[in-house]
């Protein structure tokens, strides 16, 4: 099967990132050219809502709320989220037909860290989050956080919308950790 363009894994990240893309990539691979199946792969964006990393008790809230949790260099990496609640659907959506494939879903509004980690702080009552150059976070930290951090890039939605007539109960991350999240 052909993946769109639009569909392309960050194959060549820093290591270690870049050797469990290819691993997962592999395993899209094995299920989307099983002989006696249609398989259907969904990459879901960050997950934020309840029981998840991005919530005020999650991990990442925890993290944010002790200043512990920085926007390396210039905030630029794109960061695309979904809500539990739209994945979900989505899962469920497949279940009841989807056509076979690989599909982003994720939200309509990619976001930049230095956008979208002031407003998470916000929602789970933090202070902004400090700002470390990209220097010394590989110091600290290692290259591939510092990759991913600062060269990742968003995902769009466009093929699991148009495949499903599917729209996110929460189609931006802003307006979602405003309703969920605080």
């Amino acid at each position: 099967m052909v993946k769109d363009v639009g569909e392309r894994l960050w194959l060549n990240a820093p290591s270690p990132i870049g050797e469990a893309v290819r691993a997962l990539e592999h395993s899209e691979n094995v299920v989307l050219d099983a002989p006696d199946i249609e398989g259907v792969v969904l990459r879901y964006g960050t997950l934020y809502g309840p029981d998840t990393w991005y919530a005020p008790d999650g991990e990442i809230g925890r993290q944010m709320k002790e200043r512990k949790y920085p926007n390396i260099g210039s905030g630029e990496g794109m960061t695309s989220f979904i809500h539990v609640d739209d994945a979900a659907d989505v899962c469920v959506a497949f279940v009841e037909g989807g056509m076979p494939g690989v599909y982003n879903v994720v939200d309509d509004e990619p976001a930049a860290a230095n956008e979208w980690m002031p407003a998470f702080a916000e929602s789970v009552g933090a202070k902004p989050p400090r700002r470390v150059p990209a220097w010394l976070a590989k110091v600290i930290a290692g290259k591939a956080l510092v990759e991913w951090s600062t060269r990742s890039r968003g995902a769009t939605n466009q093929k699991v919308k148009r495949a499903l007539g599917w729209r996110p109960r929460h189609p931006s991350w802003r307006r979602g950790f405003e309703d969920s999240l605080g």
